[in-house]
């Protein structure tokens, strides 16, 4: 199998550490200090990946990433840079990167993803399939704050489901950003430009979401003066959001079901079905396979829903994106209450990341603006905050009696609750845990890839 690498980087110390590692692990190297440089090199050298940083003088990396899809589509790229937000990390995706890495970059952990890029690149050759990508629409606007390890592998998961039609569903407790997330999906999709319509399932009697859904014909029940269209016909070819997929009933999945299946409906009192083109995601904050094992929730459904699964991890356990968060959400209530405020001192900040948030991004949201609002000055105080001393949210994330699992599993709950803990420090995680940091690195990489080993 051929392991020719492209590395390219502005920084002579990071190219000089890179080839050094790749020419010691038997590959292949050559090296570029600008993504111009490295067109240059392509069709001579014809690398099987290229590495590359995103901010370059001159031409960026994401320019590299779309002038080598145009050019070279057979050719995989990895983007590396120190730039974690979600637009760059969905925009690299949706270009075509093989996948997104943030700095620092552990190389043992590099080395990981280039071996099964390498591998996957030798599939498709074998089942004759294309590389992954293809040139993005414009970005959106930002759905998300985060740059934790888990909201970019949110995004890199969003930055993949845009441009497919196919169901998804969300997980999540309540307040982690679930519809953001749907609208995200939507926005950076090629139907972006076609409606986006939320539904609570929660908030209607069942004989109200039917009508709200599928629309109803005149005289189909008492008050139906007229014919009246449901969201999935004004959708179009837009996406229909289904918010606490898990409270609905039976008779409304069954319904449902067939939307997904025949993608055609009933309105409310009509004998003629309608046609829809529009998109499903779903989301829910309940645990779908107890309800199912209790008869509450259609396992065909289920299954017809989760196509792809995206799980929100609560604010407890990403507590390094508390600052960034609270700083955005402090600007954007600012600028609603039209005052001057901007400053979150550090014993404020230190007492929100020390806070089990139950409600997560939107609890912390909510004691933002109460704050905000109670503010004299530019810079918020503790007493404006009121945090009430309750164990409960901690508990609840300790795993049930009936839950506990295997040793591998112990050990897996074990370094997370080290890293949250550290706030993603991996550094000082690995000290605590008493291993090196390319042994955590290795785990981590291995809980990604769903592999779960004792032995730390």
């Amino acid at each position: 199998m051929s392991r020719k690498l492209l590395l390219v980087d502005d920084d002579p110390a990071i190219l000089v550490a890179l080839e050094f590692h790749f020419l010691r692990s038997g590959f292949e190297v050559r090296t570029a200090a600008s993504a111009e440089e490295a067109l240059g090199m392509l069709h001579e050298y014809r690398p099987d990946v290229v590495l590359t940083d995103v901010q370059m003088g001159g031409m960026s990396g994401l320019e590299l990433l779309d002038a080598v899809n145009r050019g070279m589509p057979e050719v995989d790229v990895i983007v590396i840079t120190g730039y974690e937000d979600m637009r760059t990390t969905i925009g690299a995706i949706r270009s075509g990167a093989y996948d997104y890495l943030v700095k620092p970059v552990d190389v043992e952990q590099l080395e990981l993803v280039v071996n099964r890029c390498l591998r996957d690149r030798a599939a498709r050759r074998r089942v004759g399939a294309a590389p992954p990508g293809a040139p993005a629409p414009p970005d959106r606007l930002d759905a998300g704050v985060g740059r934790s390890p888990q909201m970019i592998e949110i995004y890199k998961l969003i930055g993949m489901l845009a441009s497919s039609r196919t169901p998804v569903l969300i997980r999540g407790e309540t307040g982690t950003g679930k519809e953001l997330v749907a609208s995200a999906i939507h926005n950076y999709s090629p139907w972006s430009g076609e409606p986006f319509v939320a539904i609570n399932c929660t908030a209607l009697a069942e004989s109200l979401l039917e009508s709200e859904l599928f629309g109803h014909v005149k005289g189909a029940f008492t008050g139906a003066m007229g014919d009246r269209k449901g969201k999935f016909e004004l959708a179009g070819t837009g996406t229909i959001f289904l918010d606490e997929i898990g409270d609905t009933t039976l008779s409304f999945q069954a319904k449902l079901l067939r939307v997904l299946q025949a993608r055609e409906f009933y309105p409310v009192g009509s004998e003629r079905p309608r046609k829809t083109q529009a998109r499903v995601i779903a989301a829910t904050h309940r645990p779908i396979e107890e309800l199912i094992r209790q008869g509450q929730f259609r396992e065909d459904l289920y299954f017809r829903l989760r196509v792809v699964e995206v799980n929100l991890p609560p604010l407890r356990e990403r507590r390094e994106d508390i600052p960034i968060l609270a700083e955005h959400l402090l600007a954007r209530s600012a600028r609603e209450l039209g005052k001057d405020v901007h400053i979150i001192p550090p014993r404020v900040m230190q007492l929100l990341q020390e806070q089990p948030w139950p409600g997560n991004v939107r609890e912390l949201e909510n004691a933002i603006t109460r704050a905000a609002v109670l503010a004299h000055g530019p810079a918020l105080s503790p007493e404006h905050f009121v945090f009430q001393e309750s164990h409960a949210a901690e508990r609840a994330s300790e795993p049930a009696t009936d839950e506990i699992g295997t040793l591998a599993q112990a050990q897996r709950r074990h370094v997370e609750r080290v890293l949250a803990h550290t706030g993603g420090n991996k550094s000082r995680a690995a000290r605590i845990l008493g291993v090196s940091r390319p042994r955590l690195d290795r785990l981590l990489a291995q809980y990604q890839a769903g592999v779960t080993e004792v032995g730390v």
